[in-house]
């Protein structure tokens, strides 16, 4: 009966530090892609969002769209260039 003990509990050390291996180069892995993930975002220059321009109605200069300032369906660059002014 010990030598079936022994032998078992022998089985289970066995696999217990077969999955404790294995378990360490999963992990090991995984931190070595997450490391060259980071590599390659840092490499990367940022995104640019470009945003879209429009032409002034009045002086024909580009602007930025979010400074827009529309009046009689067209576009304007300043409320000075609009044509209540």
């Amino acid at each position: 009966m010990t030598r079936i003990l022994f032998w078992v509990a022998l089985i289970f050390l066995v696999v217990a530090a077969v999955r404790a291996k294995l378990r360490a180069n999963l992990r090991r892995q995984q931190q070595e892609q997450f490391q060259a993930q980071a590599r390659q975002q840092a490499a990367r220059p940022p995104a640019v969002t470009a945003e879209p321009m429009l032409c002034c109605a009045h002086c024909g200069v580009y602007y930025p769209a979010s400074e827009n300032v529309p009046a009689g369906g067209r576009d304007y660059c300043s409320a000075a260039h609009t044509p209540a002014h």
